[in-house]
Parts: C-alpha cells; structure tokens; sequence
C-alpha cells in the first residue's frame, strides 16, 4: 500500500457543506476526511490555505471528435482544456467522430484512441440511430457490452452524415431495449417542422443571414417546447428514463415540473452558454455564437436561472462543440451557413460562476449541477464528483474571489475561436488533480497524459 498523503485547505468542499479539513489520499483515492490538525507530523502534506478544495468537475455533455475529426478538437486538446478548466472527466458525444459511436467497432476505435492522449478521465457514449434501434432486440445492448455509459439521439437533423437523426417510432424502439438497464436515453429535444417553416418563411422574406436574430428566429422555441412534450409522453408510457440535453427554452419549464411533480422519469441539463450570454448582446455576423438550440432572450436566460433555483433543470454541462473556423463562416459572417456550436470547454465553471454568484447560489450549489449530478447521470456516482471517503482523488484548487479576462493566447481548445474571448469571469482554477495526481498548475501540465478510458462495468 503507497504511503498516504494529506491536502488540505481552511475552504474544503465536502457533502456536508464548506469547512476546514484535509483530504487523507492513499494511492488514488480519498481514504479519509480529517481535521487539519490531525495530520501526522512529517506526513507528505500540501496545504492551500483559503483557496478552495471542491470535487473536480464532471462535463458529461463533449464533443471530442476524434478520429476522423480531429483538426476540430482531439482528445488531448479537449482534455488539456478540460484540466484548466478544473474538468476532472469528461464523457464524450457519440457524433462528429468517423466513425460514429453507434456500433461496437466505433466504440472500439473511439476507445482506443484515449489510450496515451488524455489528461483527464473519459468516459464514451453510444449514439442510437436507426440502424441500432428499430427492428433491433439488442443494438443498444451491444454497445453497452463495448463500454459505453448510455445514449444520445436526435430528432432532428444532426449536422453530420453518419449519425441519422431518429422518429418516434424509433425513440420507442430505443426505450423498450433500454428498459430496465438503468440507463437514459439523451435527446437533443428539438422537431423539425416549427424550425423549417420558419426557415422558409425567413428565406421568402429575404431576411439578412448575417443577423444573429435571422438565425434565432429560425429556431423556435416552439421547436423545443413541443418536442419535450413529446417526450414527457414517451417518458410517461413507457417508464424508462430520458434526459433533455442543452435545453435553452424557458417554455418546456412547465412540461419539465409536471414530470417531476408526476414522478415521470424525464430530467434536463442547460449550458454555460444559456446562462451567460443573451441574444440581444450578440454581434452581427458573429458566428461563433452559433449554437442549436440557439442562445435566447435576456428574460429566457433569467427563467433558466429560476429553473435551476427550482430544480426542474438539474445540472450544467459544456456542450463544447468546436469547428475549424472556416466552418464557422468567419469571414462571411453567414449565420445561417455555420457551423452551431460553442467551444467553451476551459471556461465553463468560472462562467456559471460568474452568474451564479451574481445571483445569490453558493459554490456547493454550483458543485452540484456541475460534479456531483452529472457524475450520477453517467453513473459514476461515489467514485467522481465528490470529495468523500472512496471516492476518486479527483479536486481543484479553486480561487472563487479572483478574476481574469478571457485570451485566447492562454486557450487549450484546438481551435480558439470562442464567444467567451474578453469576458472578465470570476473564479480562477490553480490546481487539477486527477486520481491523486496533479495535472496541471496554473498552465503547467504534466509530462504524461494519464486520463484513463472509464468504460462501462469495467471498474
């Protein structure tokens, strides 16, 4: 057995609340939670005085791309960004890699590539798609066999080939292989009809692609509001547990609290980006806002904020989703044409942060949306997301009165085009520790990439 070593703070964000404390770890995992003075003398012994000490955060929601896309993002890129985000694992999006993960060999390839590339823990989803539901007793089924931790689908148009969107018809499919498994099925909750019939009505009124309120009026709330409808109602009939993914509409609110005051297995995340930014404040032409579900209204984003305050949404998560920015139209400034998708990855905890604080919610709230739910979602409850006795090594060292401003000089994302460039935030991550061992400080990294591939059953 490897000798213990003690971390400790006057600040230590434990489930019980914010106190002094130290952290006994032994090899790779928390063996105790002592009082500082209770460290043995001569003990190896890292103190870090006020900052805080809080559990790693969870990003279940990340678009690595790799393979076959990895001049978008890769699994080092993203993990080093992750890390400096105070990321302590992330699970990875099934889509936007070739090939996808919605077989057992994309499983497989995807898998392998982590292995030597990642700076913290990751964890893979399956995609469902046609192909693995509909007509399929067990398509899902394998993939869980190959590792993956639950599933994501859309029900509209992807943005990529290779992963098909689904129709009801298979949604239900996917339901019924999934029952009793204990895994969700992840839905990017949008229908198609609101969004082309306001697609078409902006096209035949000549509306200017290069305004941003071109794009948002091409994806109606209505959009998200009837598809979490639709999928309350699956919910409901079928008893088998499904998660709205980045929902940015305030108007599924109300089906969001009949489910949980029906006891309907229907749960919702939101993004950093819903939270931070507002239509209103968007340039023209500044296609690296581009996002679907789009970012709404001052007032939608205050009610997101009231939703977590109510718990009808339950957690926050990235959706980093990077491009090359000639995907992004950057130089047309074509909304309409780009890429959707925010890279935000490195600054998703000091930007809820930011607004959280502003908004009276503690950082042990925050630690909830953002570590110790999204580790529950993934099951990895009790070994990420928490600073408690078992569990992972897994902390950041986390200054929540210090500010800094946004450059992309200082970004790790592969592509530093980012909404969040110039953004003064507040909260500063010093230390990531992963497993009992320090990732990055401050920038510095660690001569080995040593994240580990957490599949499924497998420990």
């Amino acid at each position: 057995m490897s000798e213990p070593r003690y971390f400790s703070s006057s600040r230590v964000l434990l489930p019980t609340g914010t106190r002094p404390a130290a952290l006994e770890i032994v090899g790779e995992r928390i063996a105790r939670v002592l009082e500082r003075a209770a460290i043995p003398p001569g003990a190896p012994h890292e103190d870090f005085a006020d900052r805080v000490l809080m559990p790693g955060l969870v990003d279940t929601h990340v678009h690595v791309n790799e393979p076959g896309r990895t001049e978008w993002e890769g699994f080092e890129t993203a993990t080093r960004a992750a890390a400096r985000g105070g990321i302590t694992t992330v699970v990875d999006m099934p889509l936007n890699s070739i090939p996808p993960a919605t077989s057992p060999a994309g499983v497989a390839t995807k898998a392998a590539r982590t292995e030597g590339r990642c700076f913290v823990d990751v964890g893979l989803w399956g995609g469902a798609i046609p192909e693995n539901t509909t007509g399929r007793s067990r398509g899902l089924g394998e993939l869980l066999d190959e590792g993956v931790r639950g599933f994501k689908c859309f029900l509209v148009p992807s943005g990529v080939d290779e992963f098909p969107y689904v129709q009801t018809a298979d949604v239900e499919a996917a339901l019924a292989q999934l029952s009793g498994t204990g895994v969700s099925l992840m839905v990017h909750a949008e229908i198609a009809e609101p969004i082309d019939a306001a697609t078409a009505a902006l096209a035949a009124a000549g509306a200017d692609p290069k305004k941003y309120e071109t794009y948002l009026r091409s994806r109606p709330m209505t959009a998200e509001d009837q598809a979490v409808k639709l999928l309350f109602d699956l919910a409901k009939k079928t008893r088998t547990a499904i998660h709205v993914v980045h929902l940015s509409s305030a108007g599924a609110l109300e089906t969001l609290k009949r489910a949980k005051d029906e006891g309907v297995p229907l749960t919702a995340e939101t993004a950093p980006h819903y939270l931070h930014f507002s239509s209103e404040d968007i340039p023209d032409g500044a296609t690296w806002y581009k996002c679907a579900p789009p970012i709404r209204e001052k007032a939608n984003r205050e009610r997101l904020w009231e939703a977590l305050r109510a718990g009808l949404l339950e957690m926050v998560v990235s959706d980093h989703s990077p491009c090359i920015p000639d995907l992004k139209r950057v130089e047309t400034g074509d909304f309409m044409g780009a890429w959707g998708g925010i890279a935000g990855l490195q600054y998703s905890l000091s930007a809820v942060w930011t607004g959280a604080r502003e908004r009276g919610f503690s950082l042990e709230t925050v630690s909830q949306w953002m570590s110790t739910r999204p580790a529950r979602h993934a099951a990895l409850d009790g070994k990420k997301g928490v600073l408690a006795v078992g569990a992972d090594a897994d902390f950041v060292v986390f200054d929540p009165e210090g500010t800094f401003t946004v450059d992309t000089a200082d970004c790790e994302h592969k592509n530093k085009l980012t909404p969040y460039d110039g953004a003064t935030l507040h909260g500063v991550v010093h230390e990531t520790w992963v497993r009992g061992e320090r990732v990055q400080r401050t920038g510095q990294y660690g001569e080995r990439a040593t994240g580990r591939w957490l599949a499924r059953g497998r420990g």
